[in-house]
């Protein structure tokens, strides 16, 4: 039982440490692991031909996460750091979907940027929706890329606009900079600024 318990807490413990605190030899506990193939090691193969499919499956795309969620969908509770040994010793990775910034910058040729209005002074603010800045980001989802355009006051720093969408068309912005518009309806003279050029084209303008 000793020699099992050692092997099946393998990927956890290294074997020397665990021997040294049970009190049982490394060479015997070789010895036992070479005579035949144990509990642990027959699970392992069963559950590396069960990733491998998966993997497969999902056109070699699947990294341990994806693969570790499809396992436990099946009802087959392992841990995340076997699956990613057993993934590991087959040569099997992902693809991620995190390689490499987004650009969340377009810049268009017809179009020449809005002045900039604000040149960083956003201190210089005495109450509300006096001036509001915005920007764009991304975010990752399983189903590909997600973009967010929000608008945040300069003065209170809360956003109060914001917008989603999976592409980066001009709507991404406009419904955000609508949001904040019917959400505030602000006096005339609000300035919407952004550093982003794509941004910039259509918001840095008094409104």
């Amino acid at each position: 039982m000793t020699f099992r318990f050692i092997d099946a807490e393998r990927a956890n413990h290294h074997v020397a440490t665990m021997c040294r605190v049970l009190r049982v030899s490394r060479s015997g506990f070789y010895a036992w692991h070479v005579r035949s193939p144990s509990d642990r090691l027959l699970s392992d193969r069963l559950l590396a031909g069960r990733i491998a499919s998966i993997h497969a499956a999902s056109d070699s795309t699947y990294g341990m996460p994806r693969v570790h969620a499809e396992l436990r969908d099946d009802g087959i509770l392992v841990s995340r750091r076997r699956v990613a040994r057993l993934m590991r010793e087959q040569g099997l990775e992902g693809v991620s979907r995190r390689r490499g910034p987004r650009a969340t910058t377009v810049q268009s040729a017809e179009r020449a940027a809005a002045p900039d209005l604000v040149r960083r002074r956003f201190g210089a603010v005495s109450g509300p929706d006096q001036i509001w800045w915005s920007d764009i980001t991304y975010v990752p989802t399983w189903q590909g890329w997600l973009y967010l355009a929000i608008v945040v006051d300069a003065c209170s720093r809360r956003i109060v606009g914001w917008s989603i969408r999976d592409d980066l068309s001009a709507r991404l912005v406009v419904d955000a900079v609508g949001m904040a518009v019917t959400d505030r309806r602000p006096a005339r003279g609000v300035i919407c600024h952004s550093d982003s050029e794509y941004l910039r084209a259509g918001c840095s303008c008094g409104a």
